[in-house]
């Protein structure tokens, strides 16, 4: 029992560890992006050089935070990596058809106005979260 505990202990530690580095690279992954959208604006008005760099630097950043991701993935139990794969098809499925006909509403002109990436993101969190919660449900 002893030895079953000691691997339990290690497995948490291990999936606590793996949290906190996704939070860390998901917070400065939003951070950068802050930094890539509005620095142009606020701090370095008219210089393309700096707003080409903090890009580079958000995407690296994003694939620091994508490896973290799957590092955290690759950490949970089996059920919880079932919920996360579900969850992850289901928001890859409704993004990629929703996004598609948003884009052929707006290239038809049958939507006020241009069609905007953060309606895609919006929609795309929500039924991540949305899926996650129902698919968790199930399972218990």
């Amino acid at each position: 029992m002893k030895h079953s505990e000691t691997n339990d202990s290690a497995w948490e530690r291990k999936l606590t560890r793996n949290t906190k580095q996704l939070a860390f690279w998901t917070g400065l992954w939003v951070l950068t992006m802050a930094l890539a959208n509005f620095g142009s604006i606020f701090i370095w008005p008219d210089d393309k050089l700096w707003s080409f760099l903090a890009i580079l630097l958000n995407t690296l950043v994003g694939a620091a935070m994508i490896l973290a991701n799957r590092r955290q993935l690759q950490s949970l139990d089996e059920m919880q990596q079932r919920i996360q794969r579900d969850a992850m098809g289901v928001t890859l499925g409704v993004g990629l058809v929703l996004g598609l006909s948003y884009s052929n509403l707006d290239v038809a002109n049958l939507i006020p106005g241009d069609a905007e990436i953060s309606v895609l993101v919006i929609i795309m969190g929500l039924t991540y979260g949305l899926t996650t919660f129902f698919v968790g449900r199930k399972y218990r």
